[in-house]
């Protein structure tokens, strides 16, 4: 049985990444950082099925003893400060947590099982300023965020261990990925869950930024896949993971409302921009000015190719398929707590 260790398992990854070791018969162990009250968040179904490990990513002596408890055999780095606002509001907690946490489980993977094979969880907001497009895994970085910045580090440094010590580090660059599971201060679940909460006559409009801004959007259930399917080759590399397709955050917005029956129309341009419900002509949705980012990433979209050829890695859920998970899920959920 091979065990797996898995930081950040309570994350939106993490629980998809759990769910799909287990089904593959693998010994789960999860990195969790201890609280005064027990929140096992996305992976709540699934305490039963996996063994909790105390410890944060900077203290590199509780990652030393988690190696020593699992032994494990592969070794996903999904914990992080996630969230880019967040990242201009601590980055120095953002740096420590996404940069040099890497280094501390890297150090603590090559101390007590340096032929562990580990996962570092970079992502697209490295690429911020876009140098060119699609984004491919040999596009130059110019990260726009403490957020990206960090992450950047953890990027090199993995790659900087492969190199140094010859251990199989590699990273998956993922390029933005959504979920039923994801936290509500992300804007594709801040937007599903208000229009499921406008539909029900629950929140006056919502308020967003930078409608323009485009991404590269998949769920995430089919991207931890290959985040597994990295793990398994001969040779350890780093790859792009995204879909090929870019959408507006005003796209997302008209599909989400579509699935509740909502038709909209956009009056304005720029901050002064509105969504209008055409059957009864209220405003749903007006931009706000704080919601932009000190520096903007206008557009994120990423080549799969070379995973598409090296892993065989495919997606299966559409970009309108993960919308309407999101808003159905949501509805539900608002209206039980209703």
């Amino acid at each position: 049985m091979k065990k797996a260790l898995i930081t950040g398992i309570n994350g939106q990854d993490g629980s998809y990444l759990a769910e799909l070791l287990l089904e593959k018969g693998y010994k789960v162990y999860g990195l969790m950082r201890r609280k005064s009250k027990v929140d096992f968040g996305n992976v709540k179904h699934l305490k039963n099925d996996i063994e909790i490990i105390y410890g944060d990513m900077t203290d590199p002596i509780s990652l030393i003893n988690a190696m020593k408890i699992s032994q494990a055999d592969e070794v996903y780095n999904l914990a992080a400060q996630s969230f880019v606002a967040t990242s201009w509001e601590q980055p120095i907690a953002t740096a420590e947590i996404d940069g040099i946490g890497v280094t501390n489980m890297l150090e603590a993977i090559r101390t007590i099982k340096p032929e562990a094979r580990f996962y570092q969880a970079s992502t697209s907001e490295m690429f911020g300023l876009v140098q060119e497009i699609p984004q491919k895994e040999t596009t130059p970085f110019y990260p726009r965020s403490p957020y990206g910045v960090a992450k950047l580090y953890g990027h090199w440094i993995t790659k900087n261990y492969r190199e140094s010590y010859g251990m199989f580090a590699c990273s998956g660059i993922l390029f933005n990925h959504e979920s039923e599971r994801r936290g509500k201060e992300f804007v594709t679940r801040k937007i599903t869950d208000a229009v499921a909460r406008i539909k029900l006559g629950l929140q006056d409009p919502l308020e967003l930024g930078n409608m323009d801004a485009k991404r590269d959007w998949g769920h995430a259930k089919d991207y931890v896949k290959a985040m597994w399917l990295m793990l398994q080759q001969d040779e350890a590399d780093d790859y792009v993971v995204a879909t090929g397709e870019t959408h507006k955050v005003r796209e997302f917005v008209e599909l989400a409302f579509k699935h509740v029956g909502i038709e909209v129309q956009w009056q304005g341009e720029g901050v002064d921009e509105i969504a209008i419900d055409k059957a009864t002509g209220k405003t749903v949705v007006s931009v706000n000015p704080k919601f932009f980012r000190p520096a903007e990433v206008d557009i994120l979209l990423g080549s799969p190719k070379k995973a598409e050829e090296k892993l065989g890695w495919e997606r299966e859920i559409s970009f309108e398929e993960l919308v309407k998970r999101m808003i159905l899920s949501d509805l539900e959920r608002v209206k039980e707590e209703a």
